[in-house]
């Protein structure tokens, strides 16, 4: 409703519109992804020169299926990847010499502290285990989604029967 005035008369002037539209309401159904529905592929990811936390959410996003139109939050309909080149990742900044990775035996005063580059040295899989899981849902959906992936140091990996994709890095930024 809208008030016009004009010196001291009120003019009440109502402006109603109807408008008809017609939906096909067929074409708009939501799909749900389930384990019938699903189709999971298998990805090869090169870690050689790339930042650990952009390669960590690059394949966080694929395990959980973010990249697929057919997204469902609580259904497993992710890929399954495969990290080669696990030593050669590298970090920003000085990161390298200041990183820790903190744990706990579970015993008092069992607080342990392992630099970045010694993991690197010891257990390079690891450094990306880590990142990426911190990455995935905290529940079981995230769990099954952290089995998915297959982490590898140097170039070969058992999985060539399965036929992977490699990935392109810029193509999905």
């Amino acid at each position: 409703m809208q008030t016009i005035s004009k010196g001291s008369n009120f003019l009440n002037v109502r402006i109603i519109t109807k408008i008809a539209i017609k939906v096909d309401t067929l074409s708009y159904k939501t799909i749900s992804a389930n384990k019938a529905t699903i189709t999971k592929k298998w990805v090869l990811v090169d870690a050689k020169d790339q930042v650990l936390g952009r390669l960590a959410s690059v394949v966080a996003m694929i395990l959980r299926g973010k990249h697929k139109p057919d997204f469902t939050p609580h259904a497993d309909c992710g890929d399954n990847v495969i990290i080669i080149n696990a030593e050669k990742i590298r970090l920003t900044g000085n990161k390298k010499d200041q990183k820790y990775y903190i744990h706990h035996t579970g015993y008092p005063g069992g607080q342990r502290k392992v630099t970045f580059s010694r993991l690197q040295a010891r257990k390079p899989e690891a450094i990306i285990e880590k990142a990426v899981k911190g990455m995935l849902p905290k529940n079981r959906l995230g769990s099954e989604m952290f089995r998915h992936m297959h982490i590898y140091t140097g170039n070969e990996h058992p999985h060539e029967a399965q036929k992977p994709e490699a990935v392109n890095f810029s193509s999905i930024k």
